[in-house]
């Protein structure tokens, strides 16, 4: 197919969104550890990443937010980001969860769940919930002189839009 006829696409995702202080008190964090390698996330990008879509064809988006408001939501979400990691793989530096919330394992499943007629995903990844802290990282797990130790909390999640490094939330659901 050339590119004259191939349907325009965006970059597309789910996540919790992240409050505007708790994006400079996890920066702030961040800074303390005095990093010389990597890619720093821009904080105004902070999110926990439900699931990941990749290329979506756009005429496609009105559907999958019509399948997605048929997820059973369990409403507010408190999750601990109280770890941190080095995803060698990945080449990112992370902020994970030690236990993550049940009900925040189902809501990925369910909007994975939701996703399978779309045939979005080639091969499903588990999902790990993580806030991406940098990319391009392939160094040890840094030292920190105070652990992590971030609650971030939810009401809503969204469809986020991946352009140019920036990230946009194009529709929202409540939990």
């Amino acid at each position: 197919m050339s590119d004259e006829t191939r349907e325009p696409v965006k970059r597309l995702f789910f996540a919790l969104g992240c409050a505007p202080e708790q994006r400079k008190a996890i920066a702030r964090w961040r800074s303390e550890l005095r990093l010389r390698h990597g890619k720093p996330v821009p904080s105004e990008n902070f999110h926990l990443t439900l699931l990941f879509l990749g290329a979506v064809e756009v005429a496609k988006i009105g559907e999958i937010c019509n399948a997605v408001s048929q997820v059973q939501t369990p409403g507010a979400l408190r999750v601990a980001l109280d770890r941190v990691d080095a995803w060698r793989r990945a080449g990112a530096l992370v902020l994970a969860c030690e236990q993550p919330p049940p009900a925040l394992l189902r809501l990925a499943y369910a909007l994975e769940q939701a996703m399978l007629p779309f045939g979005l995903e080639e091969t499903p990844k588990e999902f790990r919930p993580h806030l991406t802290l940098m990319r391009d990282f392939r160094e040890p797990v840094p030292e920190s002189a105070t652990p992590p130790e971030f609650y971030l909390r939810a009401d809503r999640f969204a469809l986020f839009e991946s352009h140019k490094g920036r990230y946009r939330a194009l529709a929202e659901w409540p939990l």
